[in-house]
């Protein structure tokens, strides 16, 4: 979406809102609690990556067509998510009780989220939504899986599913539109692009721990050939 209003010259501009303290301040006067959003005339508020709304509120003369990207979306997903399941293998259990340096997560937390977070942005196409709840309640269903071979075995059916699930021509479930607290109001396919991106950049942070912290040499990690496409953020952390 971002292509398509760059492309019409609509200016885009990505902000760091725990900096921008009036910005942060304007949007919690409106209420507004979800990120990416866009304000129109000061009065037209859209949540999200939301193109159904977007272009008609913005009159731009695009049109908005994920279904060709399936075949894309499972190819990366095929690569992503079997990178995150052999550095699995790559870890102790005392390395994966510890701490990460950027945030008061475990490195198994760290990890399990690379892989669950495409979890339920998939199921999103069954139970309707990828919310916060949603996500806590995969984080408890997740307490048990807890040794390197627990979670690689685990890694490997969210990878099984969700491939199976975008080589299924499924239109409607790819097109229904979900709530999500990543994206606001978008397609099952577009969160799940917007996901990939999200478990990609987890992913090179963790090889960034390993090198760095850990001393540890990766072992078949992702390439840049399997990361081509995927937009991460500039900043590693």
């Amino acid at each position: 979406m971002e292509e398509f209003l760059k492309s019409n010259g609509v200016q885009y501009e990505h902000h760091n809102v725990l900096e921008d303290k009036q910005a942060l301040e304007d949007l919690r006067s409106r209420g507004i609690k979800a990120l990416p959003v866009t304000i129109i005339d000061d009065t037209e508020v859209i949540i999200g990556y939301f193109p159904k709304k977007l272009i008609p509120a913005l009159k731009l003369n695009v049109q908005v067509d994920l279904s060709g990207k399936t075949d894309w979306l499972a190819e990366k997903y095929e690569k992503i998510l079997s990178a995150a399941v052999r550095t699995t293998a790559q870890f102790t259990q005392e390395q994966l009780d510890a701490d990460v340096p950027w945030r008061p997560w475990t490195l198994r937390r760290t990890v399990l989220h690379i892989m669950s977070f495409p979890e339920v942005a998939y199921l999103s196409h069954t139970v309707g939504s990828m919310s916060q709840e949603d996500m806590r309640a995969s984080d408890e269903r997740l307490k048990d899986v807890y040794t390197a071979a627990e979670m690689a075995e685990y890694g490997e059916k969210v990878r099984g599913d969700i491939v199976v699930f975008l080589n299924s021509e499924n239109s409607d479930a790819f097109d229904r539109e979900v709530p999500a607290h990543y994206g606001g109001e978008v397609t099952v396919l577009e969160l799940l692009n917007i996901i990939l991106s999200h478990s990609t950049h987890h992913l090179k942070q963790v090889y960034h721990h390993m090198q760095t912290d850990l001393g540890i040499k990766l072992d078949a990690p992702a390439t840049e050939s399997d990361f081509e496409g995927i937009k991460t953020p500039d900043s590693l952390f």
